[in-house]
């Protein structure tokens, strides 16, 4: 990507005041805030793998003055907001690049292969390309109620994930089992499960996510949902951060799975009968920990089950490392080389630690690809749910 002085030292520019200030209404101002200290730019872990890291400050700068930058660059952000806790200014990076993304729709110069994933939203209420027809095919066996606001405590809803990816679709069935196990009354809405749109929003179409968005508000709220539980970290800060105001306004109630669990082992509704002898470390979702600030839930569990010793890695917690899969970046390649989860691979077996855990489904997906491709055998990629379930008794 060109950097700023060297754009200035070509011919001159012409700056666009109406794409200044659509990005000024997009961001809610945000932008005007950058002041170009280029923390931003020094936090983020594409440098970490990359020969020339992203320059997030020269898109700031670009979007300030009225330019867009439309090369492939704006698609590698996987707003994990690695930068954000540092910004003097407390800049929305994410948001501004979820804008500028939504400008580049408008242009029509997206990446390929997104606009296959926007199709089938729109054909299949899922990205993964799967027919909606087989979206509860996961719960096969597990006899799970259709939710009933009379009758049971939640909804669980499972995501598009959990639903259709073969390794996700393991954490819902032990996530299920724990709940049956500790007599939790809840339900799911099998195949009539609306998609979060989470995956619209993070390649940028706007217009579309909320359209997305007020069709779910709308389904929950005919459907009498009082409280949900999400599976993922993605669908519950979409639900929390970006839906339409009539969620709040209606009281529903919007928890992760693992603020939920950790709240049922503190009431002693779940217990763990069987003591585990592992060591294990823990990879902190980018939008359970950096996006809704909870660090604690899933380690609380953790260091609830007997017999689990928990290390951490290098980096964790504020500083922990995305494991790549956020911002879209789930739907595009992303060359051998360039993967963050290899380096958390490493940084995870350096503890020493038998098993890898982390409650999303899209960091079980990248963190146990980079355990195959590195051949690390003796470091085990497990969710949260997976863990607790072993310990629960029978």
């Amino acid at each position: 990507m060109p950097q700023w002085d060297d754009m200035l030292a070509e011919d001159t520019l012409a700056l666009d005041d109406e794409l200044w200030e659509e990005l000024v209404e997009l961001t809610g101002g945000t932008i005007n805030l950058c002041y170009q200290c280029g923390v931003c730019t020094a936090s983020c872990p594409w440098g970490l793998v990359l020969q020339e890291p992203l320059s997030v400050r020269t898109f700031m700068r670009l979007a300030q003055v009225g330019l867009h930058d439309e090369n492939g660059n704006l698609w590698r952000c996987t707003t994990c907001a690695q930068c954000e806790p540092y910004c003097p200014r407390g800049v929305k990076i994410t948001e501004v690049f979820r804008s500028l993304r939504n400008i580049a729709w408008d242009r029509r110069k997206v990446e390929k292969g997104l606009p296959s994933l926007l199709w089938s939203l729109y054909w299949n209420d899922n990205p993964w390309s799967q027919p909606p027809t087989q979206r509860s095919g996961w719960a096969k066996g597990l006899e799970i109620p259709v939710y009933s606001p009379e009758q049971h405590e939640f909804l669980l809803y499972v995501g598009c994930t959990a639903s259709y990816d073969r390794r996700a679709q393991k954490i819902a069935r032990s996530l299920v089992r724990l709940l049956q196990t500790a007599r939790i009354s809840f339900g799911y809405l099998g195949d009539d499960e609306p998609c979060c749109g989470e995956a619209v929003l993070s390649v940028g179409h706007k217009p579309y996510f909320q359209e997305i968005a007020q069709q779910t508000t709308r389904f929950f709220l005919e459907r009498g949902v009082e409280r949900l539980l999400a599976i993922s970290p993605h669908c519950y800060d979409v639900f929390k951060n970006h839906y339409p105001p009539a969620l709040a306004e209606n009281g529903i109630q919007l928890q992760h799975y693992t603020q939920y669990l950790a709240q049922i082992i503190d009431a002693g509704r779940l217990r763990f009968e069987h003591p585990l002898n592992l060591v294990a470390t823990f990879q902190d979702p980018c939008y359970l920990g950096r996006h809704n600030q909870d660090y604690e839930s899933p380690r609380r569990i953790l260091k609830a089950i007997p017999g689990v010793e928990l290390i951490e890695m290098e980096r964790s917690g504020v500083d922990s490392l995305c494991c790549g899969g956020g911002g879209g970046r789930m739907w595009l390649e992303t060359a051998v080389g360039e993967r963050f989860s290899d380096l958390r691979v490493i940084e995870a077996a350096r503890t020493g630690a038998s098993v890898l855990a982390t409650a999303c489904p899209f960091c079980i997906v990248c963190l146990e690809d980079s355990t195959k491709l590195m051949k690390t055998e003796k470091l085990q990629v497990m969710d949260i749910s997976e863990i607790a379930v072993i310990a629960v008794a029978d």
